[in-house]
């Protein structure tokens, strides 16, 4: 049971982080506005396709988590 109380605590705190990490998003100027993001607006259709930032945050990721490996 022990491990299992620690795997919860850890996935939880990871959980928090990603919480918090993704809510200070919203502060920085750009993300979703960048070259390559498609926005497409219709009569009574919207489309958002972020490319360019999903390609930026993918590259981050990858970084962390190889600094941790």
């Amino acid at each position: 049971m022990g491990e299992m109380g620690r795997l919860l605590i850890i996935a939880g705190a990871v959980l928090i982080g990603l919480g918090l990490f993704l809510n200070l998003l919203g502060w920085l100027p750009g993300i979703g506005r960048l070259p390559g993001d498609i926005y497409i607006k219709r009569d009574n259709l919207i489309i958002f396709i972020p490319i360019t930032s999903m390609i930026i945050f993918s590259i981050i990721i990858s970084l962390i988590l190889r600094l941790f490996r």
